[in-house]
């Protein structure tokens, strides 16, 4: 007889990867349809991948149309309506939201099961490199690391390349966060030769690592499909409080889905004690300026 020595709280997540068109109207509807199929299969919440709502135009160093659009329109209002409809938190993705002001943010909405708005994030880390031209688009976000209590869990959202970056992680689990979900827009370019190695196999790499060593769970959610020279490889996965791969997507449009157990993840933290023996008075390099 097996004895789990902690007392379980499970929770269903779905991961919807899939393509994206030039239309946002079409986007949306094929989201809210991942949002649906979701919900059928009785999940608790439903992640959707970064930029949903157009192509991924930061391949390009200036982009022939605007997707620029306001935090609180018919996104917010279509997600708010599905999630209460459903009965489904929803983490959705990212939009490229454009302030009254004039900014410009990579910005991820976080909607209730009751379709309450829990919050939004904004990207933190804003890459620069061929095919992934964001600086030209996106102002560094402003909102800090932020941990959305959606009752059932503790969550918190980061933004594809914030992935890349241990602090971001540590800084939202040590927030309270319980669930890591990282909307992703990151595919194979065929004009760059990727010589240091498999960027997939680091993408999700660094990403096990993340979960293992702050013992959350992590969700990274990719679209798929091709788009001009870029290869998007979907690859979304769940792992849990451990690393271990609980689902794992292949390159077509589909839910990803798996039960995670929080029990687990606090029961490992405090088996293994990162964070009760961090020394957080030796890590002054780690704030420093770059130099």
């Amino acid at each position: 007889m097996n004895i789990t020595p902690w007392s379980p709280r499970l929770v269903s997540i779905a991961l919807y990867q899939f393509a994206m068109s030039a239309e946002p109207e079409v986007n949306l509807a094929c989201a809210l349809r991942g949002i649906e199929q979701a919900a059928a299969q009785k999940a608790d919440i439903v992640c959707l991948p970064e930029l949903f709502r157009s192509p991924y135009f930061c391949v390009h160093e200036k982009s022939d149309r605007d997707y620029s659009e306001p935090l609180e329109g018919s996104v917010l209002d279509a997600l708010s309506s599905a999630a209460k409809k459903h009965n489904i938190a929803i983490v959705g993705g990212s939009i490229y939201e454009r302030t009254k002001d004039g900014k410009l943010f990579n910005t991820s909405l976080v909607l209730r099961k009751d379709g309450s708005l829990a919050g939004n994030y904004r990207k933190v880390h804003i890459p620069h490199d061929p095919a992934f031209y964001e600086q030209n688009y996106f102002t560094p976000g402003d909102t800090g690391f932020k941990v959305f209590d959606l009752g059932f869990a503790k969550i918190g959202v980061l933004i594809c390349y914030d992935q890349w970056f241990p602090e971001a992680a540590r800084a939202t689990a040590l927030a309270g966060a319980e669930i890591l979900f990282y909307p992703t827009a990151i595919a194979r370019v065929r004009h760059l030769s990727p010589i240091e190695g498999n960027w997939q196999d680091a993408w999700e790499t660094v990403q096990r690592g993340h979960a293992i060593a702050n013992n959350v769970v992590v969700c990274a959610v990719n679209r798929v499909g091709t788009e001009g020279s870029s290869d998007f490889w979907g690859g979304s996965f769940i792992a849990n409080g451990f690393g271990q791969v609980l689902a794992r997507g292949a390159e077509t449009t589909g839910l990803v889905q798996a039960e995670v157990d929080l029990g687990h993840s606090e029961y490992t933290r405090e088996s293994w004690r990162f964070f009760h023996n961090r020394r957080p008075d030796q890590y002054s390099t780690v704030t420093k300026e770059k130099p």
